[in-house]
């Protein structure tokens, strides 16, 4: 399968591979992931959130359609909201980017969240390090919406960007604190027609948010870093005219170089890396504790005595957890 990567059909066969919840399809899935890490890292990692109606797909067609006019490969991974009773997911982003996603230099890959805990799809880092074995040298991934996928998203991408809307320039929107300071550059979007004026309001309050929210040691202009260090930015852009979508990749290309000569991308990728790899030591044991026999026949006792005030939910925990790592002795406590 390896050779076939540079093959759109083929990368979608390794992407649904790893996505695979088979225990034979994992081992085969790492082993490729580990064969291909050779010919990983050499990308620009974005993820892309922001409130539903901003307009994440309509940004990011302009945005993919510009980059690959400069000579680069698009692989956009975006995260499909599941659905908590069926799994299902609506998986329509190639529809909405109908222009991108028939681009040869483009590819799309619409990842069900299939209730992975923080609302990204479990298995979106691997698949970035396929998209960029296969050539893909700019990776976007639309996140979910405003929540806690965006901590997630920005803990595996190197810039992390945040749509908004024009609005009333003296309120955040309903956006988090909390999302606003993860962001290296927000983008007033729709900043077209009537909104034009509300669009540059915005951009001025934000900009002065992101001083207040992230201050730098030393000041610093907008969006210039010393010493190879970046200084989080707002501009405005209308996806819609493609007005402002090149602002927003000289933006990039300037976080990257910055991020380069401080050193900081090679420190933050190892950071994630362990981070990363901690986090599927949890989801792992929780699935197989999920999964193990002698755990499922006793969690609905456990859950009624715990529902009766039989026993205190940490007596409850304690004794599942004593029958998964000790199966054949038993939960003395039931």
């Amino acid at each position: 399968m390896t050779n076939t990567l540079t093959d759109r059909a083929g990368l979608a066969r390794a992407i649904t591979l790893i996505e695979s919840t088979r225990e034979d399809h994992q081992r085969e899935a790492q082993a490729l992931i580990t064969s291909l890490l050779p010919k990983t890292g050499n990308s620009i990692r974005i993820g892309i959130t922001g409130v539903p109606g901003v307009g994440k797909s309509t940004f990011i067609e302009a945005l993919g359609m510009h980059v690959i006019n400069q000579g680069h490969k698009v692989a956009v991974l975006a995260i499909d909201p599941s659905s908590s009773k069926t799994g299902g997911s609506i998986l329509g982003d190639k529809t909405r980017m109908g222009e991108l996603a028939q681009h040869e230099s483009a590819y799309i890959r619409p990842s069900p969240t299939s209730g992975s805990l923080g609302g990204v799809a479990r298995r979106t880092r691997e698949a970035m390090l396929l998209c960029e074995a296969a050539g893909y040298d700019v990776i976007l991934v639309e996140t979910v919406g405003v929540g806690q996928s965006e901590i997630e998203v920005a803990d595996m991408v190197d810039m992390f960007v945040l749509l908004l809307l024009p609005g009333s320039g003296d309120e955040l929107q309903g956006i988090k604190k909390g999302i606003v300071e993860l962001a290296d550059l927000i983008v007033v979007n729709k900043a077209d027609g009537d909104l034009a004026a509300q669009a540059k309001r915005v951009r001025t309050d934000y900009a002065a948010a992101l001083r207040m929210l992230r201050p730098h040691p030393n000041p610093l202009p907008e969006g210039e870093g010393i010493m190879g260090q970046w200084q989080p930015t707002a501009i405005t852009c209308s996806a819609l005219e493609n007005r402002g979508v090149n602002e927003v990749w000289t933006k990039v290309e300037e976080f990257r170089a910055a991020m380069q000569k401080s050193g900081e991308l090679d420190t933050n990728r190892s950071h994630q890396a362990k981070a990363w790899m901690w986090k599927e030591i949890r989801e792992t044991l929780l699935a197989r504790f999920s999964q193990h026999p002698e755990v499922q026949s006793r969690i609905a006792e456990k859950e009624r005595k715990v529902e009766a005030g039989e026993h205190s939910p940490t007596e409850a925990a304690m004794g599942l957890i004593e029958v998964f790592f000790s199966p054949t002795k038993g939960d003395e406590s039931a």
